[in-house]
């Protein structure tokens, strides 16, 4: 009997000390997954204008590689350090990308378990030690103009019973996040490059050449030459020489004219870039002759630049005057051009383009725009194009370059 009461009293006394625990530190019996519930994700970011410097790395599953894009502010510009430091258009497309991670919260813990990182699609792009192509999400960071880092996540799948959440992670945690945010930057190059390339509208556009030719290589010759010579007159259209074209096929080439974007870009050889800039005459050195080979171009003795694609000529009200030649398909810098075993599919490659601009003050005048600016913008663009050759859609290189059975509007 004396033993049992003796046993009671420590049991008493055992749940007195355990009462008194919780009462003090009630804390203690929350599980410590949800120990920062509730926290801010990036304490440290206060200012969206402080962001001087974005990097994007998206994965893309289908060729099992990532796609790292970086923007950057520098020299009182923004331009894509990954993409050989081409000039971006980067304040409002930043600006919302970085307002969409300003002020988060660790609003809802999903998990705490390495294996559900696939699942809520938050593995790092970069991470070489995981074995899985599925499931990788974004790695977004943000720098202010020291190189600190003000925001570094990954942003993962959005939350499908929860609009307007997405999962995130950072990098160094295994804990996974639903956060409410509508923040999901895009890493494609074209989204953020410097604007359209001819910056010239439809209606300024009063005539337009087509010349479809590719060129033998080994002698230097035209193969298949077709010209396709279009005249505006007023608001109607008409083949050089008489006829009418197609009105939709036509307003098409205009749009994509006007509307052109690029989806990449290779530097020019310096002394290339040079001469262009500079109007002066293409010289064949060994490294020009050689970039312009490696991208389907071919500098004549006489100095005529030919395109193994073709080249479409465009002229424009004040007297500007646009040429287009069209190169090879556009690989990975440094890799040879993709073999096309479909011909059918050959559209749907992504070609480089040569842009070039000139100025005629009898051009103008013929337009009737004589005193106008032109001069001026055809100098900003020879200068804009001189860097670089272009890479532009599929899509694109075909509606530039339409047939004349395209065009007739009897067909």
């Amino acid at each position: 009997m004396k033993q049992a009461l003796i046993t009671l009293a420590f049991v008493v006394g055992a749940l007195g000390l355990t009462i008194a625990a919780v009462s003090v530190e009630p804390e203690a019996r929350r599980p410590s997954i949800f120990s920062d519930q509730g926290e801010e994700l990036f304490p440290a970011f206060r200012d969206v204008l402080a962001v001087k410097a974005l990097e994007i790395v998206d994965y893309n599953e289908a060729g099992a590689v990532a796609s790292p894009l970086k923007v950057e502010f520098r020299k009182g510009k923004w331009i894509l350090p990954s993409h050989y430091d081409y000039p971006a258009e980067a304040r409002d497309r930043l600006a919302k990308t970085a307002g969409a991670l300003l002020d988060l919260k660790k609003d809802i813990v999903a998990s705490d378990r390495v294996e559900d990182h696939a699942r809520y699609g938050v593995i790092d792009p970069l991470d070489t030690k995981v074995a899985s192509l599925t499931g990788r999400g974004k790695h977004v960071t943000l720098r202010d103009g020291s190189g600190a880092v003000l925001v570094d996540v990954i942003l993962g799948e959005p939350v499908k019973e929860r609009p307007g959440y997405r999962y995130v992670r950072l990098p160094d945690e295994k804990r996974v996040f639903a956060v409410k945010t509508d923040a999901d930057p895009s890493a494609r190059f074209e989204d953020w490059a410097d604007g359209s390339i001819l910056r010239v509208s439809p209606a300024q556009i009063r005539s337009v050449n087509i010349l479809n030719y590719s060129v033998n290589e080994s002698t230097g010759q035209l193969v298949n030459p077709q010209r396709i010579a279009l005249r505006r007159s007023g608001d109607q259209w008409a083949f050089e020489g008489g006829g009418t074209p197609n009105a939709p096929t036509v307003q098409a080439l205009l749009n994509t004219l006007a509307n052109l974007r690029i989806s990449g870009v290779r530097p020019k050889p310096p002394e290339l870039a040079r001469q262009l800039r500079e109007k002066a005459a293409l010289e064949m050195s060994l490294e020009v002759v050689l970039s312009l080979r490696q991208r389907g171009y071919f500098l004549t003795p006489d100095g005529r630049l030919l395109a193994n694609e073709g080249e479409t000529q465009v002229e424009s009200g004040n007297g500007v005057a646009y040429t287009l030649r069209f190169g090879e398909i556009a690989g990975a810098e440094g890799e040879a051009k993709p073999e096309i075993k479909d011909p059918a599919k050959a559209a749907e490659e992504k070609r480089f383009l040569f842009v070039t601009a000139s100025y005629d003050a009898a051009r103008a005048a013929r337009y009737g725009t004589t005193g106008g600016n032109g001069e001026a913008v055809a100098n900003a663009a020879r200068a804009r194009f001189a860097d670089w050759y272009y890479v532009i859609s599929g899509a694109e290189f075909t509606r530039l370059r339409p047939r004349r059975e395209m065009l007739d509007s009897n067909k």
